[in-house]
């Protein structure tokens, strides 16, 4: 994109009430059949109309149309067991129950294709989609057929690559993996999960973009930031991996966290998604607030790598809390831009 510092969001925005819960974490559908269908659509162009008044450049579904970040595209892959949930650790973490794993993992149809196309059909804007990441995937179920990380892991990679190929033929300008697992697992993300993530993006031409966040704002990740120390330096230890990979964009967490921006550095000639927006917290931020984190990040990374944007999801926020964050988002970066250039 040639406009500088282009604004985005990380991933999802808040859906409206008449859907789902309001500020519920992964609430469960109000509307069936047709109802959910044609709701699901009007929450998307809620969603982009919103991101279009509040100044956001790169835009998105706002996740309006799944219900889980990494459930809504598993439940739709054959050899998956909605049925006999089991409980696990998520992330080491916090415990859920999941799906499981019984056969061959495998894509049957597309899964947020059409969603892809009617986005593109309302806004000339570039469009970025998220899909849950390998890692991340493996990590959200159990596994009872391959008994194997890795090998679950290309499994799944397989198909979300078949999915972003379609994604990309639909519209879509960036397409972006969701693996906060990668600040957790992090000698099996050397290892294989770069190799895995690869294997996902394989093939395509348009941008692919990796999300490497420390979670939602909700209580067990919230918990787990406070035992991480003075210093969260997990990105210290894949970045110069990923910097050698062939994705193009690291989203990252950066306002309000302990993460130290010097490991920016790590990313040289990738384009750099800067979290300048708290997701955790309720406070909105001011636009100047926006535009320092925006300034130290520009201490380690070139203006032309670096793209605005939240630190995760929006989910759990209310609709108005996230609608504010953004504008701050947009202001804090037209601050930036009217200084590089004067």
């Amino acid at each position: 994109m040639k406009k500088l510092f282009p604004t985005s969001t990380a991933g999802s925005l808040p859906k409206p009430l008449w859907l789902a819960e309001p500020e519920t974490l992964w609430s469960p559908w109000k509307l069936e059949g047709q109802a959910l269908v044609d709701g699901k659509r009007d929450a998307l162009r809620i969603s982009l109309q919103e991101q279009l008044t509040s100044g956001i450049d790169i835009v998105s579904d706002g996740e309006q149309t799944r219900q889980h970040f990494v459930t809504t595209f598993i439940e739709h892959l054959s050899g998956v067991d909605f049925e006999n949930k089991k409980t696990v650790r998520i992330r080491d973490r916090y415990d859920a129950s999941v799906p499981g794993v019984i056969g061959p993992v495998s894509r049957q149809k597309s899964v947020f294709v059409e969603d892809a196309k009617f986005l593109r059909t309302q806004t000339d804007q570039p469009i970025k989609w998220a899909l849950p990441g390998p890692m991340t995937m493996v990590d959200t179920l159990y596994d009872d057929y391959y008994q194997d990380r890795k090998t679950l892991a290309f499994e799944f990679a397989k198909a979300l690559n078949e999915e972003a190929r379609e994604l990309q033929a639909a519209g879509v300008n960036i397409i972006q993996f969701d693996e906060p697992a990668f600040n957790v697992f992090l000698d099996e993300v050397n290892d294989w999960g770069i190799e895995a993530l690869e294997r996902a993006t394989e093939g395509l031409t348009c941008e692919t973009a990796v999300h490497i966040c420390y979670g939602y704002g909700i209580k067990a990740n919230t918990d787990w930031k406070k035992t991480l120390g003075a210093e969260w330096r997990h990105y210290e230890t894949t970045f110069p991996a990923i910097q050698k990979s062939s994705i193009n964009i690291v989203s990252l967490e950066c306002h309000n966290g302990r993460v130290p921006m010097e490991v920016l550095s790590l990313l040289k000639g990738k384009k750099i998604m800067v979290g300048a927006i708290d997701v955790a917290s309720d406070t909105i931020e001011t636009p100047e607030e926006v535009a320092a984190t925006l300034r130290e990040a520009l201490k380690y990374a070139d203006a032309d790598k670096i793209y605005p944007s939240t630190n995760c999801g929006m989910a759990p926020l209310s609709r108005e809390i996230a609608r504010q964050k953004l504008q701050a988002l947009a202001a804090g970066a037209e601050i930036i831009r009217k200084e590089l250039a004067d």
